[in-house]
Formats: structure tokens, sequence, C-alpha cells
């Protein structure tokens, strides 16, 4: 395990899972909201962005979480050893993004750029979660059957699965 993609729907607990992922393993993180937005959440331009993302794939090793775009994300799935594909239920991804946001309102969600609007990017992970459910889940379960040969995958449907994961690793 040298080069790990988290990824899954909005409000899933990628950052958190990755962040404790880096810690056990010793790799270096990539939060990806961190290169696609400032401080005070303005976007990063893409390009800039892109080259930025380009430029982590090439280190020896990381954790990256985060989606970034559909480029982005399968040049990551493509140049990762190991898949770790948070697929929880639609209401509990609903629900993580509201725990998130009442959090938010005290400290910086894990993974966010310090200053980053809570409410507006809440708002946004709201509008995403079914866009992302309806589009982009159906994709990663694929990815994750067809590169099951190839790289190590994990496929968590579950907190305790993702439980069992971080468990693992210790």
């Amino acid at each position: 395990m040298k080069k790990v993609a988290v990824f899954g729907n909005a409000g899933a607990g990628k950052s958190t899972l990755a962040k404790q992922l880096a810690s056990a393993t010793g790799l270096p993180l990539c939060s990806l909201d961190k290169l696609q937005f400032r401080v005070g959440g303005a976007p990063v331009p893409q390009e800039e962005f892109l080259a930025q993302h380009q430029a982590v794939l090439q280190q020896d090793q990381w954790v990256i979480d985060g989606f970034g775009g559909v480029e982005a994300a399968w040049q990551r799935f493509a140049a990762a050893d190991t898949l770790v594909y948070l697929d929880l239920p639609l209401w509990r991804h609903a629900w993580w993004v509201t725990k998130r946001l009442v959090k938010g309102l005290f400290v910086t969600p894990e993974g966010w750029p310090e200053k980053s609007p809570i409410l507006k990017s809440t708002w946004n992970s709201y509008k995403v979660l079914w866009l992302c459910h309806r589009n982009l889940t159906p994709a990663y379960r694929k990815l994750v059957q067809e590169q099951r040969a190839t790289k190590t995958v994990y496929h968590l449907t579950s907190p305790a699965e993702i439980r069992q994961f971080l468990r693992q690793l210790r």
C-alpha cells in the first residue's frame, strides 16, 4: 500500500478515514478539497488544480481523498495501487453531511480549507448527493469490480466495515 485513493459520495467520511489511514501507515495525506479551494473557500483555477493533482500523483507515496472531477478521479484511480471505496446508503451520506454541518459551525471539517463557508459548502454537498448516487455510484461499483484483479480494493459499505478496516491497519 503506497498510493491509496479514498473515494465515495459526499459525507461518506473520506477525509476522516484518509487522515486515520495516513496516520496508521505513515503515508503522506493529500486532501483534494485543500487543493481545489483556497482558505476562505474560493476555488482554485481548474488548470492550477489539475497541475497540483498531477504533481501529487507523480510522488512515490500518497493517500488522496476526495473527488476533484471525473478526469482527475480516473487518473488517480489508475495511478493508485489501493482503492478504498466508501459506499454507504444514501440516507447515511445525507445524515453525515448534516452532522458535518452542525459540527462545522464550531470547527473546520476534516480536510477542508480554513474559513470555508460551511452553509454554502453543505448546500453544495446536498445537491451533489443524489447526482453522485445516480451517476457515479454505478461507475464506482463497476470500477472496484474491474480493479480487484490488479489492485488492492476495499469496498466498505457500512460504518462497522469502516471501523474494522481501520482496526486492521493498527
